[in-house]
């Protein structure tokens, strides 16, 4: 560290660095850098996470394999942002502390347990063990806390919007990133249908060892889609509605939900080629949720009671969002679904939405 950094750090330590409650007044040249520390930290566990899928569907799984280091760097900034706003009480108020607070001990007490559930399982690639639910949930909760942080704290204006709706992004990417299994397994399964298997020789082994057989089609298929074809499309259009409608009634702006899904999917579309250009295997990207997102705009202007717009709002998502994996399934890739859980899929999103219009009604009125 040369003497102008070490200069830099003891100017910030002596001016920032002092024991403090959550809520405290925090000067706007302190809050930006904070805050924009937390899109850098959550940007680094977002890149390394997708490109932890692809790994986890070309070789066989290493602690100290480059992605988790990429993920690992991000949330060593996280981590040291949340003992920054615990210390000092800057930039947050006592709920997004807490929010922080629990969502990266439980982000931090899952990292041993999926490590043990390796260990003693295996491969386990599926992106739906308990083990990955509880990382999942830990990076939800501090996600939650950020967003809050960031609506109370960071400077009005137009890097306010494009900030939250950046945390809504990484929100949305965290629900549905447990889907990539299917969007990454239905391409690893026509790779190796077509006779090019993207995964190594010893990846496969080890998949096909794992349930006894040789490799063959059923060991890919074991390998790349062991999940029901129903929770695809049913955890992600429920999930993604819930995230939306939240998005929407948080950034407050009239096409806030479709620049979330957008910018999810627009992430998703640039670092497609990205992989294949360095030889790892790509997904099916889940390009109708761009119209999940039209539609939850929509169902907010429109001057419909709320009830009426859960209603109408949740039929469109089922019906746009089934029939935009039905048309991307004809021209492109996407994941088998299990079409007659369409209306499973329709009542969970409904009485999900009337649950985010009763706690904004009665906890946040603001998000009404």
């Amino acid at each position: 560290m040369n003497t102008g950094v070490r200069a830099h750090v003891a100017e910030f330590r002596d001016q920032y660095w002092e024991r403090g409650e959550p809520g405290r007044d925090t000067p706007a040249r302190l809050t930006k850098p904070l805050y924009q520390l937390w899109l850098a930290g959550l940007l680094l566990k977002l890149l390394g996470s997708t490109w932890d899928v692809a790994w986890h569907f070309k070789w066989l799984r290493d602690e100290f394999a480059p992605p988790h280091l990429l993920n690992t760097a991000g949330t060593v900034i996280v981590v040291a942002l949340t003992i920054f706003h615990t210390f000092t009480g800057y930039a947050v108020d006592r709920t997004a502390l807490r929010l922080m607070q629990w969502g990266t001990g439980v982000f931090l007490i899952a990292l041993p347990i999926d490590l043990i559930n390796h260990r003693i399982n295996g491969l386990d690639i599926t992106s739906w063990s308990g083990s990955h639910a509880l990382l999942y949930l830990g990076t939800a909760i501090m996600l939650a806390g950020a967003i809050r942080g960031w609506r109370a704290y960071y400077p009005a204006g137009r890097a306010h919007t494009w900030g939250l709706a950046a945390l809504w992004m990484f929100f949305l990417e965290n629900t549905w990133f447990p889907n990539q299994h299917q969007e990454y397994g239905v391409i690893s399964l026509g790779a190796w249908d077509a006779g090019k298997p993207e995964a190594e020789p010893i990846l496969l082994q080890f998949a096909a060892d794992q349930i006894g057989r040789p490799v063959d089609r059923t060991a890919v298929l074991s390998f790349a889609l062991p999940i029901p074809d129903w929770v695809y499309p049913l955890w992600g259009l429920v999930s993604t509605g819930v995230v939306l409608v939240l998005a929407r009634r948080t950034i407050g702006k009239r096409w806030a939900a479709t620049a979330v899904a957008a910018g999810y999917v627009a992430y998703r579309c640039l670092v497609w080629p990205v992989l294949m250009g360095v030889d790892f295997p790509t997904s099916a990207v889940p390009l109708f949720l761009v119209l999940v997102g039209i539609c939850v705009d929509l169902a907010h202007t429109a001057s419909l009671p709320a009830f009426s717009a859960a209603l109408l709002g949740s039929a469109a998502i089922t019906g746009i969002g089934y029939g935009g994996i039905w048309v991307q399934q004809q021209w492109l890739e996407a994941p088998p679904v299990l079409y007659p859980s369409a209306a499973v899929t329709f009542v969970l999103l409904a009485a999900a939405w009337t649950g985010v219009d009763l706690w904004a009604r009665r906890r946040a009125p603001a998000l009404s």
